[in-house]
């Protein structure tokens, strides 16, 4: 191999996953066996998605997906789920421009199933039908979060 080759191989970038964990959890019942019961509705779901990132070293990095579902019936909560999921993440190659992108698009994209599937399980296991959440679009998260960001900025630089 030539020296070319070599430094393309070791400039082309990469995006593995070293591990992942649950970091935080819980599940409340606080109306059960009540809560158990049938209805004549649907209950309201509100679902909050936050994703956070650190840096571990230069090129390792823990990312935490936050997912928070809570099912009310009227002011009476049914269930409510908060779970933290991280994964940590090795990013090599990458354009500096390129880093925010892969961790807060890439790297969520990549835990979401199976923070779904925790969240999914929490539910049917706590005796209500397994709350499967929709898909997330992490690209138009990041996207309004960058766009908070400006605002931030221009309103403390003013």
């Amino acid at each position: 191999m030539t020296d070319a080759a070599t430094d393309t191989n070791a400039a082309s970038p990469s995006l593995n996953i070293l591990a992942q964990y649950v970091k935080d959890f819980s599940f409340e019942n606080p109306g059960a066996p009540r809560s158990l019961q049938a209805r004549d509705k649907a209950p309201a779901i509100n679902i909050s998605v936050n994703v956070n990132a650190n840096p571990l070293s230069e090129t390792d990095f823990d990312v935490i997906l936050s997912l928070n579902a809570e099912a009310k019936d009227g002011d009476k909560m049914l269930f409510n789920a908060e779970l933290a999921y991280g994964g940590v993440f090795r990013v090599t190659g990458f354009p500096q421009e390129h880093m925010l992108p892969v961790l807060f698009i890439e790297c969520p994209r990549l835990l979401f199933p199976f923070a779904r599937q925790i969240i999914s399980d929490a539910t049917r296991n706590g005796g209500f039908p397994p709350l499967m959440i929709d898909p997330i679009d992490f690209a138009q998260m990041f996207s309004q979060r960058m766009a908070e960001e400006q605002i931030k900025a221009k309103v403390q630089a003013n």
